[in-house]
């Protein structure tokens, strides 16, 4: 049984179809579909259940991914130990990154990073926290940077803070307060970011405490999206301070929340506790404590 056939298996169940599998390993539609045909000839079981979608595995197939992410895995970590031996010479970095605040904070690590380990490929997955550390727990990625808290089984490596900021029309009637208490946007509609991130479920039990639920307005993964939504008058958006520098414009504007429990912007790089992190990703980790730290007094 070769490997290519088990990581298309777990292409396919991760991403729920035969096309964005065949994205995902640069493949064709027709590839991955026999290489799943040909992996349920040699286990003599059906492994995908055909008529839903998102395609999920069967019974068989559970236990055959179950086996494809331990090999997987193993082969990875032969890999990396074996980069270890050779001093960084070569490698992979498998790190994950939300869309929020990575351009920012992350973008100068990844410049410094390829100048001392050149040799070391970086594979990046962008989604939402949550997804992140699904995919941290499948070892499809190493390495995460995420919203606190984390899973107990997760360890962290806190990075960076910063204030939640408001984001309103420049007419809402709050626009041009100081700050503002989260309790008294009660009556204004969020524009939430689409599911998967952590900041949404931050907000929502943040104003729980404030004692009121939000209003949704719409979800969206797009930044400039929200920023135009809300230019418009559809709602209250939230961005962290870090996030509206450089975002400056005539119709919306930014306050920042008074401080209370939910309203800090807590970031961290987290890994499986019960797994070794390959050099790659120590020098990663080290990076980011070196570079990033020293921001976050002035972020709090």
């Amino acid at each position: 049984m070769r490997t290519r056939l088990l990581e298309m298996l777990v292409q396919v169940v991760r991403t729920g179809s035969f096309t964005a599998a065949a994205q995902a390993t640069h493949a064709t539609q027709s590839t991955v579909s026999k290489a799943i045909q040909q992996l349920e000839q040699e286990v003599g079981a059906q492994l995908l259940e055909r008529s839903v979608a998102p395609l999920r595995p069967t019974a068989a197939g559970e236990i055959v991914l179950a086996h494809a992410h331990s090999v997987l895995e193993d082969l990875k970590r032969m890999d990396e130990e074996l980069a270890q031996l050779q001093g960084l010479q070569r490698g992979v970095l498998r790190l994950g990154l939300p869309p929020i605040g990575s351009a920012r904070l992350f973008a100068p690590l990844f410049v410094t990073y390829r100048k001392r380990f050149a040799h070391i490929e970086i594979h990046l997955e962008e989604h939402g926290s949550r997804h992140l550390e699904q995919l941290l727990l499948a070892g499809e990625i190493e390495l995460a940077a995420t919203l606190l808290p984390v899973s107990e089984v997760l360890q962290s490596q806190f990075v960076f803070q910063s204030r939640l900021m408001a984001v309103l029309a420049v007419d809402h009637p709050l626009a041009h307060r100081a700050q503002i208490a989260l309790a008294e946007l009660a009556d204004t509609p969020f524009i939430f970011f689409e599911a998967g991130f952590a900041l949404n479920a931050q907000l929502q039990q943040a104003c729980r405490l404030q004692g009121f639920e939000p209003q949704e307005a719409t979800h969206s993964g797009q930044i400039d999206f929200v920023m135009a939504l809300v230019a418009a008058g559809y709602g209250v958006a939230f961005l962290p301070e870090i996030m509206v520098q450089g975002r400056v414009q005539p119709q919306t504007r930014f306050v920042p929340l008074a401080p209370a429990e939910g309203t800090v912007w807590q970031l961290a790089l987290v890994w499986p506790k019960k797994r070794q992190l390959s050099p790659a990703a120590q020098k990663w980790l080290a990076l980011a404590q070196e570079q990033l730290n020293p921001e976050i007094g002035c972020n709090t």
